[in-house]
């Protein structure tokens, strides 16, 4: 009816009004049966002399509020009606904008966006920023299309749980790879520390590694038994000896029998020499 109506534009306007100071909220739609408004608060990035950023003063328009569901691309979409945009960067929170390191892995140090973010929207002519204020006066804007969906609710958790299905033949494919790059970084360092050993440097002090007189231990199977046998020992002399009768009396009988066994053997060996003997006196 003519009143829902009314009350829901009331609505939007009360929305879109409420910003903070210095800020302007942008009323956006993340689709076409969206019925409320999501607020984007939006004003020039600005810093205090000599302090160091990576956003261009004067082109950079800073935003608040982004959900986790927005990518870069799709604020590149929204605001490219204000001008041409040269770069969008989503940062956890408000920083210099430092340069960040590519990610060159698909599977590891994937890191899960819980929250809303800020983002920093680098324009190519100053006009763009003051463009994107005055946004808020063309009622909410639409940022997901048929060409270009933003996926949202059930459909994001959907593509989320699929992409969280690991490809065992990519995965292997890229720790193969890794191995490699790491398996050449290695032998590039032994042949370089090869080439410097013995070698002083520039104050006359040469560097000493393992492979010198006393080398590391080497891991063979003779020298893991020696180990495994070592560790053995020492636990065996932290265990509690002869502390119940039991224990007393097996000792006993075990020393008994290791005495009667070494008599017997001496006894042996006693009489084999004797039958050895080839000096006969008598």
């Amino acid at each position: 009816t003519a009143s829902c109506r009314a009350k829901m534009a009331a609505g939007e306007e009360r929305v879109v009004g409420a910003a903070p100071a210095g800020y302007t909220a942008l009323a956006v739609k993340f689709g076409a049966r969206q019925r409320s408004p999501h607020c984007l608060l939006v004003k020039e990035h600005q810093v205090r002399e000599g302090a160091g950023t990576a956003h261009p003063p004067r082109r950079t328009l800073f935003v608040l509020n982004v959900p986790p569901y927005c990518s870069p691309d799709s604020l590149s979409r929204l605001f490219t009606r204000c001008g041409p945009v040269q770069s969008v960067e989503i940062c956890d929170k408000p920083g210099p904008g430092e340069k960040k390191e590519k990610q060159t892995s698909k599977f590891f140090n994937r890191k899960t966006v819980t929250g809303f973010q800020v983002a920093y929207v680098v324009f190519r002519k100053p006009a763009g920023v003051q463009a994107a204020k005055t946004l808020s006066r063309e009622g909410p804007l639409l940022i997901s299309t048929e060409s270009h969906p933003v996926k949202t609710g059930i459909s994001k958790w959907i593509a989320s749980y699929a992409a969280s299905v690991v490809d065992r033949e990519e995965l292997k494919a890229e720790v193969d790879a890794y191995m490699q790059d790491y398996d050449k970084k290695i032998a590039e360092e032994e042949a370089k520390a090869a080439k410097q050993e013995g070698v002083p440097d520039e104050e006359g002090w040469v560097k000493v590694t393992r492979k010198g007189r006393k080398p590391g231990l080497p891991r063979t199977e003779a020298a893991n038994l020696r180990m495994l046998e070592r560790e053995k020992q020492k636990r065996a002399r932290k265990e509690l000896l002869n502390f119940y009768a039991w224990q007393h009396r097996e000792t006993k009988r075990e020393h008994i029998a290791q005495l009667r066994k070494k008599f017997e053997e001496d006894k042996q060996r006693i009489a084999l020499m004797r039958a050895q003997r080839k000096f006969r006196p008598y």
